[in-house]
């Protein structure tokens, strides 16, 4: 074999030949008389005679569950039907053949995406709608929409804190994510007419200068990428000379190196104070400062950084031993638990009287609801703008130990008679109110909670819910007919992050529970825990206040003061020492992939950024490649050259030198240099068409299993060889079928199986498929799914042929390597005592009822959680949700990061209606609809989605006095559901009629089910913009720079003109589409053309011209880019050229051959709702 490197080729004869795979029965239903064995899901009846709207408490969206008696199984890829129920009416539709589901059914523990679903005893309700009318399969959707932008905000920072001693090491500024600015050098974003608010300082970015919520003044936001430590000196250790400290707006300025500069401190700080010897210090990690720009979807100036130090000398003097009721003794299994050390027996808690839990729920003294149809104009943004105020930094208490009791007390205070109707309850005639889109972004609805708590509440682009008004009860949930859920972003970057150091951990000794914010101090010495309302001791140490460096004021500590907090954790959170960050590359290297040309742009990114992946001095590192064969290569520190190792033998993988394949990267760093340029190169001869793809997994899981790590794969084609291989099962014939789709889950449990495996070792395998052809990415998928791993998808790859795809690669490629990872994780979520969660969605093992699996954690992952109440929450008036991410940092620190949202209790329907968070809702019924396509079928997961649609605005209705027959009613907080619904059924993942590859078709129900919110919802509804005519009005500043912010129009040709031209952001593609009458001067200015005739066919960058236009056109479109992890494509779209039937796909508010426009979707729903 002539290779430019040497070979050293191992080929081994023995071992014994892989069983024949025995492919499973795939999802499907049961037989009728099916009976779910014990443990599992039980089925319920499929029909149910309809009821009145008044006296139907269907429960469509939760379900009871029983604690699964043993893990999830792998044995076949669909072995028990799910309990997750969502829509279902009536008798079945005529075109639901033989099938008795009327909800939605997870897919259990073995469906597409891992979720847990616990058997309930319910009634499955199936569809009431037997008119021949039914909007369904057979009048599916064909256009399919891409998602809006969810509304961010800039807001002003804390003031009025101090801070003792505070060092910031010095950062980047090479890259856009990579710097932060004092307020000397901080780019100040504001609007251009000059109305900034007042005492702020910091980035304003959100579309349009409009006041932002004040709920999110307070978060710590931009969403960045990397770890910048910065450090608060302790009291007991040297100050840091070149100090940074807040001033009085709340903005960072530089110290100067001058002590006796004072005058910005917003309390005097103590100059001589002499400190104790030593103390534990609590840094504060700048998680990715600030960006040169500020994007649009992470507007939100960051809560004071925060420190502690334990000042355990002091302690000790004062005679003060740490108590040991609240401090966590070592967890012998603390993966079982991010956060669950068991409390120790060593020391009971005092026996004291339980207090009530909460305050008896309050409620918004909302009126009842107006009948008719008021005729007003429909307002700018889709709810109340709140005012502005100014976070006047860290919570100052009416009393000493004030709690959720006390601070709740204030909400119950208004009556019913002077209290306005507010805008969320606005009634809005859908069919009469055209503009029904806001012209702005979609703010998330801040929660109806007092002041003190808002400013403390976790931010929505973290931590959102559906309904912001919790029901009090399971029976006013199913009234309301709203899916109950929580939509997470846990791991995404914050540009700054309290980051605590301690010696004790204070957790509640009996759910676990961090401490945060919302729990009630009933004394100096103890506090009630805010889920299940236990008393704990405060221990000693939380007892100093290293932001005051005073004693005796937990409540001002910063894990009291702020709602997401990361700690540093201890050896009582680890099973092993933290292991290094390991890589390993396995590359396919066919002549399929060869021909692609993926290997040069993969090997140069790498090349570039080899220095930038993160990790410390152990990082790992390992190539494989493969064909019909497996290569391995030998880059141990003293060889001169890589040595390429060949394995012949692919029914039975070995390593043939497993110490030799994962090399330290800093010590073998020039051999790694020199595989890297050869690569390319070394296969452009090779004739090989075969993949065997299961065995290089199989060997990579071997290699991998020691340490865990992350696995990255490269794939152009369908597996043919050795264990996992595939078989085509698209019929190009039925993609525009409106009929049933098959095919949408796994051919085979081997990839889901050796996910597991992988998953138990700490192993993620991230997934890129480059493929011209259909390449079954649902059965591949299955290798990231279950091992908390990422897909990446590149449809018609060509280095050559397709460009825009190429440098899609690239630009995804520089993220991906360098953005923050972290390794060994899992995740739990707590809520409140009567609340349970039953399903999860996202990539992630479920290792117990609550616990989810995560071999890595990125920040660009999102996650989903749907909710029921089990037990009714009259005795409280606040529920509050915390999630704990315990994982390994690529620097080798195991941190726990936590999460905490607070939101109220409401007794009316009215209350539930007027908290919607109808963004939130459309991505959870998005995750549940994936999940009934692929155990029920796509059809039925449609009619689910309409009849969502349908009951909630029918139950809305039902409570409406005087209601016009012929009106079809909203509320002003759901006048975006049934727009959204209808976007959501001319998506890729679930469009019927319209010519999709079932490879787009899967990828896209991937999607669904892993990203957040923010970015899901410009897949499904994307915005829309006129940029011929931008102009300075309204416009921000970001770093010098200009940027433009037109409103948002609909998405209907009407709203297009031949004489204009259009940006459509569709979250990972940009289209802009030119008029055939468009200005000659735009076309000039902006494309660098004469006139509309001179415009390419297949134009994708916009160019650099020295012109106003241009330089507006394009700061826009950077502005938009730059406010997501991954690079969209640009198209310039020319009228009447072959490419504008895309554009116009999107559009999805007009008709097409095979779906309703919205305003014939209106129609159908009020026509169901009138039955």
């Amino acid at each position: 074999m002539c290779l430019p490197i040497p070979v050293n080729t191992c080929i081994s004869f023995s071992g014994p030949a892989q069983n024949q795979m025995q492919v499973p029965s795939g999802y499907g239903l049961h037989h009728q008389n099916y009976i779910a064995p014990s443990g599992h899901y039980s089925q319920g009846p499929g029909k149910m005679t309809s009821l009145p709207l008044d006296t139907q408490c269907g429960d469509y969206y939760s379900a009871l569950y029983t604690v699964p008696t043993q893990n999830v199984t792998v044995n076949t890829v669909n072995q028990q039907p799910g309990a997750q129920q969502m829509y279902s009416r009536g008798p079945p539709a005529p075109h639901i053949v033989g099938s008795t589901l009327g909800s939605f059914q997870g897919a259990a523990s073995s469906a597409s995406h891992l979720h847990t679903s616990a058997s309930q005893p319910y009634s499955s309700f199936v569809n009431h709608y037997n008119s021949p009318a039914m909007y369904s399969a057979n009048s599916s959707v064909a256009s399919q929409g891409f998602p809006s932008t969810c509304g961010h905000y800039a807001m002003s920072t804390v003031s009025n804190a101090a801070y003792p001693s505070v060092s910031y090491p010095s950062l980047p500024a090479g890259d856009t994510y990579g710097q932060m600015f004092t307020s000397q050098s901080a780019p100040t974003i504001r609007p251009v007419k000059d109305n900034s608010f007042s005492g702020q300082n910091t980035a304003i970015s959100h579309p349009l200068p409009l006041p932002p919520p004040p709920s999110q003044q307070h978060q710590q936001q931009q969403s960045l990428s990397g770890y910048n430590t910065l450090t608060w000196s302790a009291p007991g250790l040297p100050s840091t000379q070149d100090n940074l400290i807040r001033n009085h707006t709340g903005s960072l300025a530089v110290a100067n190196n001058n002590p006796t500069i004072t005058d910005s401190l917003s309390c005097p700080v103590m100059q001589n104070v002499q400190p104790p010897k030593s103390s534990p210090v609590v840094s504060t990690v700048l998680s990715g400062s600030s960006s040169t720009r500020t994007p649009p979807t992470a507007n939100h100036p960051v809560e004071p950084v925060t420190s502690v130090t334990q000042p355990s000398e002091l302690l000790q003097q004062k005679d003060m031993l740490s108590s040991s009721a609240s401090s966590p003794a070592p967890d012998p299994a603390p993966e079982a638990d991010p956060a669950s050390a068991p409390a120790p027996a060593s020391a009971a808690a005092p026996v004291i009287p339980q207090p009530s839990k909460m305050a008896k729920p309050f409620g918004y003294g909302y009126p009842t609801l107006q009948p008719g149809y008021q005729n007003a104009t429909a307002p700018l943004t889709s709810g109340v703008q709140p005012s502005n105020p100014v976070y006047s930094g860290f919570q100052q208490y009416p009393q000493q130990y004030p709690g959720v009791n006390q601070l709740s007390s204030s909400l119950g205070g208004l009556s019913l008679q002077s209290s306005p109707q507010p805008e969320s309850l606005r009634p809005v005639n859908l069919t009469q109110e055209r503009n029904i889109l806001p012209m702005t972004p979609v703010w998330a609805p801040v929660p109806n909670l007092n002041a003190d708590l808002k400013k403390l509440n976790c931010s929505p682009d973290s931590f959102r819910c559906t309904l912001t008004n919790i029901p009090q009860t399971q029976a006013l949930l199913n009234k309301a007919k709203l899916p109950l859920g929580l939509l997470l972003h846990p791991f995404r970057d914050l540009t700054q992050l309290p980051v605590i150091t301690s010696n004790t951990i204070v957790r509640c000794r009996s759910c676990r529970t961090y401490i945060n914010p919302f729990v009630s101090f009933i004394d100096q010495r103890r506090w009630k825990c805010n889920l299940c309302y236990r008393v704990n001791d405060v221990p000693e140490e939380f007892m100093y206040n290293p932001l005051t460096r005073s004693y005796g004021e937990p409540h001002k500590r910063p894990e009291v003061q702020n709602s997401t907090v990361e700690f540093i954790a201890s050896s009582d959170y680890m099973l092993r020492p933290p292991q290094p960050a390991v890589y390993l590359f396995v590359l396919d290297v066919s002549h399929n992939a060869v021909e692609a040309g993926y290997l040069t742009i993969l090997c140069q990114s790498l090349l570039e950024n080899l220095d930038k992946l993160p990790g410390d001095s152990r990082t790992r590192i390992g190539f494989m490649t493969f064909d019909s064969t497996i290569h391995f290569y030998n880059l141990q520190e003293g060889l001169s050259q890589p040595q390429m190792l060949i394995v012949s033998d692919i029914d039975d993988v070995f390593l043939p030198t497993p110490d030799s394949l994962l090399v330290n990267l800093y010590e073998s760093k020039e051999l790694i240099k020199d595989l890297l340029n050869a690569l390319p190169n070394m296969f452009t001869n090779t004739r090989e068409t075969h993949s065997a793809l299961g065995p290089a997994l199989q060997a990579a899981f071997k290699l991998m299993s020691p340490t865990g790590g992350r696995v990255s794969v490269f794939q152009t084609q369908l597996p043919s060889l050795g264990a996992g291989l595939l078989q085509s099962r698209e019929d190009p014939n039925q993609r525009s079928s409106t009929k049933v789709v098959q095919h949408l889950g796994p051919a085979t449990d081997f990839y889901k199986k050796l996910a597991l495996d992988c998953s138990g070792q700490q192993t993620a395998v991230d997934l890129f498929l480059l493929s011209s052809q259909y390449s079954d990415l649902a059965s591949l998928a299955c290798m990231s799914k279950y091992s908390a791993g990422c897909i990446y998808y590149y449809p018609s790859f060509h280095y050559t042929h397709n460009p825009s795809q190429a440098e899609k690669l690239q630009k995804d490629l520089k993220r991906y390597l360098t953005r923050k990872i972290g390794f060994e994780a899992v995740m739990r979520i707590r809520c409140t005592k009567g609340l349970s969660m039953h399903t999860f969605h996202g990539n992630f093992f479920v290792r117990s009822t609550d616990l989810l699996s995560l071999a890595n954690i990125n920040p660009d992952a999102g996650f989903a959680v749907q909710l029921s109440i089990e037990e009714s929450l009259t005795d409280t008036s606040l529920v509050c949700f915390q999630t704990a991410l315990l994982y390994t940092s690529s620097k080798g620190e195991r941190r726990i990061r936590v999460h905490t949202l607070c939101l109220p209790v409401v007794s009316s329907l009215a209350d539930v209606y007027a908290g919607v968070d109808v963004q939130a809702a459309i991505c959870l019924l998005a995750n549940m609809a994936v999940d009934r396509s692929i155990s029920s079928s796509l059809s039925d997961a449609r009619d689910a989605l309409v009849n969502a649609v349908v009951d909630s605005l029918s139950a809305y209705g039902s409570t409406v006095s005087n209601l016009q027959h012929s009106a079809l009613m909203a509320p002003s907080s759901l006048k975006l559901f049934p727009l959204y619904v209808l976007a959501l059924l001319k998506q890729k993942a679930f469009r019927t009629g319209t010519s999709t590859r079932l490879d787009d078709r899967v990828y896209a129900m991937c999607q669904i089910k892993s990203q957040p919110l923010v970015h899901l919802m410009r897949m499904i509804h994307p915005n829309l913009y006129r940029i011929d005519r931008l102009t300075d009005e309204g416009a921000i500043h970001v770093n010098d720079r200009v940027v433009p912010q037109p409103p948002l129009q609909k998405l209907s040709a009407e709203k297009l003109t031949r004489e204009g031209a259009f940006l459509m952001d569709c979250g990972s593609v940009f289209y802009i589409w030119v008029g055939k009458g468009c200005d000659n001067n735009f076309i000039e200015d902006v494309l660098g053309y004469p006139n509309f005739a001179s415009i390419p066919q297949k134009m994708t960058h916009l160019p650099e011209l020295d012109t106003l236009s241009s330089e507006r056109a394009r700061s826009f479109v950077t502005w938009l880019r730059d406010s997501r992890p991954l690079s969209p494509i640009l198209h310039i779209v020319k009228d009447e050229s072959p490419a504008k039937a895309e554009f116009f796909q999107h559009l999805i508010e007009d008709r097409t051959e095979a779906a309703f426009s919205y305003y014939e979707f209106l129609l159908h729903v009020q026509q169901q709702i009138c039955k």
